[in-house]
């Protein structure tokens, strides 16, 4: 477990293929053709399918309770802005913000999902993580 500090930051790279966006559909059963379907999104202002947006924020868990602070955090809330899609095979970067200490082991993490590319912030938030062992 890592111990957490206001100020502190941290990213992860990340990537989706349209497999597992194909896969995302199924379990959620969200199989608008904007994520599945070239030809319709071809029509669409994205040109081409886009990952579902709770999908890409997905790795904001992946993040908190695998890798950092990892086992042992619990992901509590997350408020989501999404000014941008993502796309299939493009590579991202995730970046995590400690902002406050809310209360005794309660943390306020800004979170944010940048195209490495471009650098182009597509989604940003802030979560709220509590440590249960420290």
């Amino acid at each position: 477990m890592n111990s957490l500090e206001t100020g502190q930051i941290w990213t992860h790279k990340f990537s989706f293929s349209q497999n597992q966006v194909a896969e995302f559909a199924k379990v959620t059963g969200d199989d608008n053709p904007v994520h599945l379907d070239a030809d319709y999104a071809a029509k669409t202002a994205f040109k081409r399918p886009i990952v579902h947006g709770m999908l890409g924020a997905c790795v904001f868990s992946k993040v908190f309770g695998t890798i950092y602070p990892g086992p042992g955090s619990l992901y509590l809330s997350q408020t989501l802005d999404f000014k941008g899609a993502l796309v299939v095979d493009t590579d991202y970067e995730a970046l995590f913000t400690v902002v406050e200490e809310v209360a005794k082991k309660r943390f306020r993490i800004r979170t944010r999902i940048v195209e490495v590319s471009t650098g182009a912030e597509l989604v940003d938030g802030e979560a709220v993580i509590r440590i249960t062992n420290r």
